[in-house]
């Protein structure tokens, strides 16, 4: 079997609205990070973009358990010896509702460029109101993932446009077009210049010299 891998043509990153109220941070966040990551999608790939956009309404309305909201604390620190801050959940939510559920789905999403690239499709909104109609969002209940459609239909290719040529005298009623002369294709013949091979003297040698042994003395007796 061959390893499916999904193309950006199978790929429909679609719009829902989730109402926060009511509902507690850890299993909203954890839900919201798995629909941002596709993960309901029968295409998912962990290294793609798969996923969909998710707004969330009425987020000063979310819930902490346990009494988490005077017992867990979110810290911060300025880069400086002694620069942490704490600061407590219950805090948080009164002055900045959408930044505890931000914090919460970003930190189920993967710690790398496309899990910076996931949480910008996290839209929260502390109110009951959105400026995303345009998109035509649909109400999503928890729990309840959206049914699979299979993979969205092909759009249709632009036609090219053929260039049409414009029309000739010929083509006016009652005139007709002298006949074009015809170019002829025949090769003019090239006449080849005769190259003349020069003669390679050859340099004379010179004799070579006579080695004669000089005749030994005779030894007196």
């Amino acid at each position: 079997m061959k390893t499916y891998s999904p193309k950006p043509d199978h790929i429909e990153h679609r719009w829902y609205v989730i109402d926060a109220s009511g509902l507690v941070l850890g299993r909203l966040a954890s839900e919201v990070a798995a629909i941002l990551r596709g993960k309901h999608k029968p295409i998912y790939a962990p290294h793609m973009d798969c996923g969909d956009n998710v707004i969330i309404l009425n987020a000063s309305k979310i819930e902490l358990t346990g009494g988490k909201d005077l017992k867990k604390s979110a810290y911060r620190h300025s880069g400086y010896p002694g620069g942490i801050k704490e600061t407590k959940y219950g805090k948080l939510l009164a002055e900045k509702p959408a930044f505890v559920i931000e914090k919460a789905v970003k930190g189920m999403l993967p710690h790398n460029r496309l899990g910076r690239e996931l949480i910008r499709k996290l839209h929260v909104m502390p109110g009951a109101e959105h400026p995303h109609a345009a998109q035509q969002p649909e109400p999503y209940t928890l729990g309840k993932p959206p049914v699979w459609e299979g993979i969205p239909a092909p759009k249709p290719k632009h036609a090219r446009k053929v260039k049409v040529a414009p029309a000739s005298k010929a083509d006016a009623p009652g005139e007709t077009a002298a006949p074009a002369a015809k170019k002829s294709t025949a090769k003019k013949p090239t006449a080849k210049k005769p190259t003349a091979k020069k003669p390679t003297a050859k340099k004379p040698t010179a004799a070579k010299k006579t080695t004669a042994r000089k005749p030994a003395a005779k030894k007196e007796s």
